[in-house]
This record gives structure tokens, C-alpha cells and sequence, in this order.
């Protein structure tokens, strides 16, 4: 039996494969992690909130299911953390913002009841940055979550607390929120495995919205295995199978629209050496450009902001200072932009995304670098308004394709500290995009 200290940089695979031949038991596994939370210099940084007494309950059910052969499925009993905009039933809910201090819902998200359904444990809440609007992963409202390849540097966000969460050993996974590219910068920056479903295939009840159109949910962990195993249980479903996956004959599209303006020297070189080793493992790549892409990013500042502000604005006006005031500036750029102006970027995006199918229909995905910068320096984001600007811009500009193009998306370490690889697959075929990434992580390990 494996030591409980090595509970800690586990996958949730084989935690939940440990409690099933009855090595593990879950309380045991989660009075480790909340002790292991308890003793982390960081902690606080990373959690929110925890919620011991939940985590305990639901662990001692999970061992009784286990001691009498009933488990309701492969993760029954193992720990999770929760970004802060998942409610939780009891427990304070404010996504990162002092604009809902004190907010407590009477009723879990859906995700989070069908997590639990399944026999997941609650750790408890995870920083974030605030309502969920930034890639940068920096709060000074709440806090900014470390990085674990840089102390001076932040996390990605928005999941911010979430990837660190994992990466520091203070979970096993953490569930995050994807609107813009915010599990996959966090993943990526912190070497992990981020999951962007398809829009609309997890429901958004009882999620803190940003941009409904574009929010998703999504888990960031530590192998693809894993970020399937928990799809499945978000969804209250079987987990997609992966057995097999192979990536001899696959066709993968290489991105040069956009994705590769302005890329650092780092991602660059970790991005040419993944595409590498992938064909080394019998993938065709090929170079694709789709100009009707580049005509539309841009229009992330009328879509992104016109919703937010909508969906925010008496909040945020009735309160402005109690935010961060570069997440206020975003928000009210929401306030430039008409109706109509709102309409005709949603008839441009309709019209780019079928063209992006049109040219992506023969592959089975498409790759790109995850982000093109490294984690920004936190000292230089708070004294330097101009970095502030650029690189927050920079670090969700390659993830926000797949949010544009109403894909999914699924990013995987490189190798590279900060670096990771991205693959884009169709709508609606999150299952087929977990296969191929399995496929791609044992290449590129």
C-alpha cells in the first residue's frame, strides 16, 4: 500500500481504482488532502474557502459504499476542488468579487450535484479572478493564486485557484470554467491537462455567469484519462473510454492564423518540438491558414464585454469601487457597443464558423500553441498598466479561437515549464477529442 503522503501527486484514476481494491480509504484520503491544505504555506492563496465537514460526510459515505461492494463509480470517494463560482449549498459563493461578498446559495450548481451524485468529494472553493473575467489569473480583491513554475509570476486565470489547486498537491483535479480560454491558460502555465467542453454541453445551473453564449465547465488535472473520467461525472454519465487510442493516420491541421503572431521564444520551440513528436508517432500535420478567422478575433471586445456588462451591469454600477479596476475598465467597455453592433458580430462569427468547418472538416483536429506568452510577472502587471494590457490580451488571444469557433478544446503539457500544446476539435465531439489527446500525451511524454 502506498504511503498516504504519496495520495498527494496522485491522479484520480488511480486513487479511485485504489479506494475500489480497497488500498484506499476515503476518509483517510480526504483527512490527508485537508491536512496536506492545513500545512501549505500558500493555502490560503489557492483555496477560498474549504469545506472540512462536507468533505468528511461525504468521504464517510463513500467508504461505506466501498466496504459493501456499491460504488457509484470509479471516483467514488475522491476529493475535488471547485472554482468559486460553482454554488454551493451552505457555503459563501463569490466568484472572486467583493461585489457578492457574503453570497450564499441554498442549492449546489448542477455539475457540482451531479459530481457529488457520483460519489466526488467537495474540498472545498478555489480563487478565481474576479467574476471569472480575466486570463491573467491576478486578484488583489481576493487573492492571486502562485504559479507553480514561477513565485513571481501568476497562475492563468480564470481558474486560477483551481490549476493550482492540483498543481501544488492540494487536489487531486479541480473543476474550473472556460469562457475565454480560463481552464487552458491555467492548465498550461501550470503543467497540466485543461478540458474545454463544447458549449452547451454541460449545463451552466447554478454557475456565476460571465458570458453565457461562452461559458463553459471544464476539469484540469493531472492526465487525460482523468479530465475524462471527471466529463463523465459532471455530466452524471459514464466516462468516455479511451482504450486504444493510437495516433497513427490521424490528420491534425497546424494553425498559422493568428496563433503564431507574436508567440514568445519558449512556446514556440516547446509547440515545434510537440508537433514533432506527434508526427514521430505516425500524425499527419499539415499547415492551415483560415483567413475568415482573423477577421473575426477581434470581435471578442463586442461580444465578451457587450454580455458582460449586460448580465453585470446594476451590480457593478450600484458598487464600482469595491472592484479590481482593470476588470471594471473591461466590463464598461461593454457600454461602447449598440444592439445592432452586438447582432452583427454574431452574423459575422456564424458566417467564420462555417467556414472554419469547412476547412477543418478533414482533420481530426486542430493544434496550436496554447498560449503564446509565459506567465506575466506580477510585480510588473500591478506597477505597469500598458504589460497589464498586452500580455492579458496575449494570454487568452490562441484559447479564445476555440470559444470563437464554438469548439472544444483540450490543452496538454509539452515538457516545457508554461508551455503547452492545444488541440481543437468539431462541436459536440468532446468524446473524440478525448481520444486523440490520450493518444497525443503518450507521445508527448
Amino acid at each position: 500500500m502506498r504511503k498516504m503522503h504519496d495520495w498527494l501527486g496522485m491522479k484520480v484514476a488511480e486513487l479511485g481504482r485504489g479506494i475500489g481494491r480497497g488500498e484506499i480509504n476515503p476518509v483517510d484520503l480526504a483527512e490527508t488532502f485537508l491536512t496536506a491544505i492545513a500545512d501549505h504555506p500558500e493555502a490560503d492563496r489557492i483555496y477560498a474557502r474549504l469545506t472540512p465537514d462536507r468533505a468528511l460526510a461525504e468521504a464517510e459515505a463513500a467508504a461505506k459504499r466501498a466496504a459493501q461492494k456499491q460504488r457509484r463509480s470509479v471516483l467514488d470517494g475522491v476529493p475535488i476542488s471547485w472554482k468559486d463560482l460553482f454554488d454551493t449549498a451552505g457555503t459563501v459563493t463569490e466568484a472572486g468579487s467583493a461585489l457578492l461578498r457574503g453570497r450564499v446559495p441554498d442549492r449546489d450548481a448542477a455539475v457540482l450535484a451531479n459530481a457529488t451524485q457520483m460519489g466526488l468529494v467537495c474540498l472545498g472553493k478555489t480563487h478565481m479572478s474576479e467574476l471569472a473575467f480575466s486570463g491573467l489569473g491576478m486578484n488583489p480583491i481576493t487573492a492571486t493564486p502562485p504559479c507553480v513554475n514561477d513565485p513571481g509570476a501568476v497562475p492563468g486565470g480564470s481558474s486560477s485557484g483551481a490549476a493550482a489547486s492540483v498543481a501544488f498537491g492540494l487536489a487531486p483535479a479541480g473543476i474550473g470554467s472556460d469562457t475565454g480560454g480560463s481552464v487552458r491558460i491555467p492548465a498550461a502555465w501550470n503543467d497540466l491537462v485543461g478540458l474545454k467542453t463544447t458549449a452547451g454541453r454541460l449545463t451552466l445551473e447554478g454557475v456565476v455567469p460571465l458570458c453565457l453564449k461562452f461559458d463553459t465547465i471544464g476539469p484540469l488535472t493531472r492526465s487525460v484519462e482523468d479530465a475524462a473520467l471527471l466529463l463523465g461525472a459532471l455530466e452524471g454519465k459514464r466516462a468516455p473510454d479511451l482504450a486504444g487510442a493510437s495516433l497513427k493516420g490521424r490528420r491534425f491541421a497546424a494553425l498559422q492564423t493568428v496563433v503564431l503572431n507574436d508567440i514568445r521564444e519558449a512556446p514556440l520551440a516547446a509547440y515545434e518540438s510537440a508537433l514533432q513528436r506527434l508526427a514521430d508517432a505516425g500524425a499527419v500535420i499539415e499547415p492551415l491558414d483560415v483567413p475568415e478567422l482573423a477577421s473575426v478575433m477581434g470581435l471578442s471586445g463586442v461580444l465578451y464585454t457587450t454580455e458582460a456588462y449586460g448580465l453585470w451591469r446594476d451590480v457593478i454600477e450600484a458598487n464600482p469601487d469595491a472592484m479590481f479596476p482593470e476588470i471594471l475598465t473591461r466590463f464598461r467597455q461593454g457600454k461602447a457597443h449598440s444592439g445592432a453592433d452586438y447582432v452583427a458580430a454574431w452574423a459575422r462569427i456564424e458566417a467564420a464558423r462555417a467556414a472554419w468547418d469547412a476547412a477543418t472538416a478533414r482533420y481530426d483536429a486542430v493544434l496550436a500553441p496554447t498560449a503564446p506568452i509565459l506567465p506575466p510577472d506580477i510585480a510588473r502587471l500591478s506597477s505597469d498598466r500598458d504589460y497589464y494590457v498586452t500580455e492579458n490580451l496575449l494570454a487568452l488571444r490562441n484559447t479564445r479561437v476555440g470559444n470563437l469557433m464554438g469548439l472544444c478544446a483540450l490543452t496538454l503539457p509539452t515538457g516545457v515549464p508554461s508551455c503547452g500544446l492545444m488541440l481543437m476539435g468539431r462541436p459536440g465531439l468532446d468524446e473524440a477529442l478525448l481520444r486523440i489527446g490520450a493518444a497525443a500525451e503518450a507521445a508527448l511524454a
